[in-house]
């Protein structure tokens, strides 16, 4: 979560993948699925399907978008939800899934707003998900500097494959040239700023 008083002009955007998932969890139950969280996961799947469909937009394109066809149905379910609160007892599983959704609402719904903004954080955590697959193999690293190293390295692999780059023509390329290249420049060896040799 964000300091307001370290950066007072940032907004925090939630991620609708959690939010999403603790209603996906409880549909998957067979005969005791919920019925409330299967119609949550139909108004789910319109949302996420909305959003697809600005993928390959522009900024500004996207938030008006998102204007004019997601921001009706978050309305929608929000309403619904609200609704559907009333009716459940608390201290259930979709007490606390409808609960969790609202209480966060503002900051899920921030992305309408802007179309830089992403619906949820699933990219990175697609990235982050083969470090932390091997974070038990990783415990180990021999020293606290040897760990902060491969985490620098890790950051760097996946920056360049963020980039569109390939991390091992990159890493050739920079560990080729880093002892010639000035220090004041060192940002320019950065994948988004990197130009090969």
């Amino acid at each position: 979560m964000l300091d307001a008083k370290v950066s007072p002009q940032r907004k925090s955007a939630a991620c609708a993948a959690h939010a999403r998932r603790r209603f996906e969890e409880l549909s998957r139950g067979g005969s005791s699925a919920s019925v409330v969280a299967t119609e949550a996961m139909v108004r789910w799947t319109r949302i996420y399907r909305a959003e697809a469909a600005f993928a390959e937009m522009g900024c500004d394109e996207r938030r008006h978008a998102r204007q004019v066809l997601s921001r009706p149905l978050w309305e929608e379910f929000e309403v619904w939800l609200k609704l559907q609160r009333t009716q459940v007892p608390d201290g259930t599983k979709i007490a606390e899934a409808i609960d969790y959704s609202l209480n966060a609402w503002k900051a899920l719904t921030l992305h309408l707003d802007d179309g830089a903004v992403a619906i949820d954080n699933n990219l990175i955590e697609r990235q982050i998900k083969p470090w932390k697959l091997g974070a038990k193999n990783w415990l180990f690293a021999g020293s606290a500097l040897a760990g902060q190293r491969a985490a620098v390295l890790m950051s760097l692999v996946q920056s360049a494959k963020l980039n569109g780059l390939d991390p091992w023509a990159y890493l050739r390329d920079v560990l080729a040239r880093i002892h010639t290249h000035p220090s004041h420049r060192l940002e320019e060896m950065l994948p988004h700023r990197w130009r090969p040799a």
